[in-house]
């Protein structure tokens, strides 16, 4: 990479990814509507390892207040049950049959702010690597050589605004996650 355009397509490419992160965070910390995301982290021990819920069961979302997983085999409820119960979702899974009912209990206030504080820290370790992406790309570009001064100081500025617009984004995905919790 030794091209002004290279260099920043490169930064484009790292400041997305960040925020694509963030965005995919978000999605595991729950709010007050049942997410299928919600259980993404869970992992159940089945067949001698720890493998991801989403590997030996169908979770779905029927209601807004009520996730339910299905086991692919059913000699593994009990196990996905009790992966549920110890996550620390603080939900309280039950049986029914082959399906596992997954109420979620109403956050309560105190709850929510400690969700809005956890959006909060998730999204500055997104908009840090942000920052990282045009810092890398700045010290880059001021180290090529055969260009223009006018060409680094322009690319550095456009650097700056996919920045901008990048943190500016994550602004947003905080925005939205934040009404979402916070809704009642």
């Amino acid at each position: 990479m030794n091209t002004i355009p290279e260099l920043t397509k490169h930064a484009r490419e790292l400041m997305h990814k960040a925020v694509e992160n963030t965005r995919r965070e978000f999605t595991t910390l729950r709010s007050g509507k049942a997410s299928t995301a919600l259980l993404d982290l869970v992992r159940v021990e089945a067949y001698g390892s720890a493998v991801p819920l989403n590997q030996v069961a169908m979770v779905a979302a029927p209601e807004p207040r009520l996730l339910t997983v299905q086991p692919f085999d059913k000699s593994l409820a009990h196990a996905i049950e009790k992966a549920i119960r110890d996550s620390d979702l603080g939900l309280n899974p039950a049986s029914q049959g082959n399906l596992i009912r997954v109420p979620l209990p109403a956050l309560s206030e105190e709850r929510r702010k400690e969700l809005v504080k956890v959006v909060h820290k998730l999204a500055e370790e997104g908009k840090i690597a942000v920052r990282h992406a045009r810092t890398d790309a700045i010290a880059k570009v001021k180290k090529l050589e055969h260009v223009s001064s006018d060409d680094k100081t322009r690319a550095e500025k456009d650097i700056q605004k996919l920045t901008d617009d990048h943190v500016k984004q994550i602004d947003g995905l905080i925005h939205t996650k934040e009404a979402e919790i916070m809704e009642v």
